[in-house]
């Protein structure tokens, strides 16, 4: 049994000091992780929070020990998108700033949220590697680390999730140049 597997014995058994040590070692990449989804150190700090009250919380129910890391990872990636559901909010925009948008500033708009909505469908095992590879600009082996499991799984949920993105995307890009077309 490794030392970690022993303090995770040791909190599941509400050793307190154990269960900071293990959290502990695992705050800055859970930090960095938050704030990958939360885009600033308040909101970032405050997922952080509460994976760690949750997982302080619902130690007792991880089944393998020697998961811990993926198990606390999952807990903050949950709260991560709950906090941005809770915090979503749309700004309407007056048909007079619309108005003001050149053309291709409409359709760069239009991509980007036709983009952000293919993302939204996306598995999160594929979107929160693409969100970390594509707009974090983090590694492979970075990715790999702040998720506890092999490169070669990063790699292929990074190709899957970008095989899924495309087929979302090319139904919409493609009927929109057959409408173009025919328009013409």
């Amino acid at each position: 049994m490794t030392t970690k597997t022993k303090l995770v014995a040791r909190a599941k058994k509400g050793d307190t000091e154990a269960f900071q040590a293990l959290i502990d070692e695992s705050k800055e990449k859970l930090y960095k992780m938050a704030f990958v989804y939360m885009k600033n150190e308040e909101d970032a700090l405050e997922v952080f929070q509460e994976t760690v009250l949750v997982a302080l919380r619902s130690i007792s129910s991880l089944k393998n020990n020697r998961y811990f890391s993926t198990w606390l990872t999952r807990i903050l990636i949950n709260q991560a998108i709950d906090a941005i559901r809770k915090k979503k909010k749309v700004v309407p925009m007056s048909l007079e700033v619309l108005e003001n948008f050149t053309e291709s500033e409409k359709n760069q708009l239009d991509e980007q949220m036709d983009l952000l909505e293919a993302l939204k469908e996306l598995e999160e095992k594929y979107k929160t590697v693409l969100l970390l590879r594509f707009y974090e600009d983090y590694t492979v082996k970075e990715i790999a680390s702040f998720l506890n499991c092999p490169e070669g799984t990063v790699k292929t949920n990074i190709r899957r999730g970008l095989e899924n993105l495309k087929k979302k995307l090319k139904g919409v890009y493609l009927d929109d140049r057959q409408n173009r077309v025919s328009q013409k």
